[in-house]
């Protein structure tokens, strides 16, 4: 199910807002891609009462219904959420050294326990517990280790898991929450496996877990290969944050808990990788949630149906005009939910000679989860703005901040809808 939604700027967001001058002057977020959030008092009335509603209704907001009945209007309360998890996501960024001539390039910038503090997300209530590093499996011809070191960089720090420590903060949301939180493509070797777009099938321990019945669930190759890839000094990812959430189990599993990943674009389909593997892996797994923003495409049909089988839920932001939510590979029709394998795969899009040339290649993707779909376009800030700042974090936080429901113009628009209809039902008179 799609939610089609444009943007419009609010005066306010609970528990966390976007500084005045943001909201006003939208157009230099290109001129920093950062925002700078300010969180609001907890002792705040609209804090308070928001939190009520949060602690009362958290599984509501995390998905247990998926998001049914808050999207569209866009609730004030999951607002507020969306835009804390991006806070996470950005504190990704801003910690991951981006300066190949750095000693330290490809790791994190930061001690894990200052990871939130110094990206200057402000107060959060969640300590950092793991680093989480990434590994290409690529095999690079021997001639690319005598080139600049940043080529050939193979594993690279990629996120962070924090846990919900704040007392005040773990009543506002009902529950102590986990997140795992992920940056989006950064070196050489990582947009090397992006472009490694043939589906292929998932790895027998994973498959073997959730039962033999799902083989035929498929993921694409360069994601698999990020998440499960290792080297003689660097773990996978995948059993990195296997051994992480295989503790926060042990240490709060009788507790009120909840997973939720985050991340953007590469990031984005990382977390959909692993809320996968945690619900495949633990018998005992709490809820887990995904908040992904600008993700690519992760999987085929199959590998749709085990998501939603195994309770994984899935939120993804979508802006409608950014390049790499529509790739890799082709779309089967979403509402062909109920077909089995033996039954034709409808290709969006293509003509009907080319379809059964796609369908034989690994190449037919399924989006998933619940979307919300936002438009650069619709945003009179953003709509001149290029193909590239589309994809932007910064973008899709200024989005989700002002969207209020598909019918609801920018606010700078609204005024002159609102008089128009004025004065068309003065002239009726």
């Amino acid at each position: 199910m799609r939610i089609a939604a444009i943007a419009v700027t609010i005066p306010k967001l609970t528990h966390y807002t976007v500084p005045s001058s943001t909201i006003i002057n939208p157009l230099k977020l290109n001129e920093n891609s950062e925002f700078s959030w300010t969180p609001l008092k907890h002792d705040s009335v609209l804090t308070h009462s928001n939190s009520g509603k949060l602690a009362k209704h958290w599984m509501e907001y995390q998905g247990i219904n998926n998001w049914e009945g808050l999207l569209d209007p866009l609730d004030d309360v999951l607002r507020s959420e969306i835009l804390k998890y991006g806070r996470f996501v950005e504190a990704a960024y801003q910690s991951f050294d981006f300066d190949p001539s750095s000693p330290t390039y490809a790791t994190s910038k930061f001690h894990k326990n200052s990871i939130l503090t110094r990206s200057c997300i402000g107060e959060t209530g969640y300590k950092p517990t793991k680093h989480l590093r990434a590994t290409c499996g690529i095999q690079l011809p021997g001639w690319v280790d005598r080139g600049p070191s940043w080529v050939s960089t193979r594993s690279s720090w990629i996120g962070y898991v924090a846990v919900c420590q704040d007392k005040e903060e773990i009543a506002r949301l009902g529950r102590r929450d986990v997140v795992i939180a992920f940056r989006g493509t950064a070196t050489c070797l990582e947009w090397l496996e992006n472009l490694r777009a043939t589906l292929t099938c998932l790895p027998d321990d994973v498959v073997n877990v959730v039962g033999p019945e799902n083989g035929g669930a498929m993921v694409e190759s360069g994601f698999l290969s990020l998440y499960t890839s290792d080297s003689d000094t660097c773990p996978s990812l995948q059993h990195m944050v296997r051994e992480e959430i295989g503790t926060v189990l042990q240490t709060y599993g009788d507790e009120p808990l909840s997973f939720t990943i985050t991340g953007h674009s590469l990031g984005a389909a990382l977390a959909t990788l692993a809320a996968y593997d945690i619900n495949s892996t633990f018998s005992d797994a709490p809820m887990v949630t995904v908040i992904s923003f600008g993700g690519p495409r992760v999987g085929n049909q199959n590998f749709r149906c085990q998501l939603e089988k195994s309770g994984t839920k899935i939120l993804r932001i979508v802006n409608s005009d950014d390049l790499i939510t529509k790739v890799p590979g082709f779309v089967i029709d979403n509402d062909d939910a109920e077909m089995t394998s033996n039954q034709a795969l409808n290709v969006v899009g293509l003509p009907r000679w080319v379809r059964k040339r796609v369908e034989d290649a690994p190449l037919v993707y399924a989006d998933v989860g619940q979307e919300l779909r936002l438009s650069s376009k619709e945003c009179p800030y953003l709509c001149k703005e290029g193909v590239v700042s589309c994809h932007e974090l910064s973008t899709y936080l200024h989005l989700v901040n002002g969207f209020v429901s598909s019918n609801c113009p920018f606010r700078a628009t609204a005024m002159r809808v609102l008089y128009k209809h004025h004065r068309q039902k003065l002239g009726s008179y």
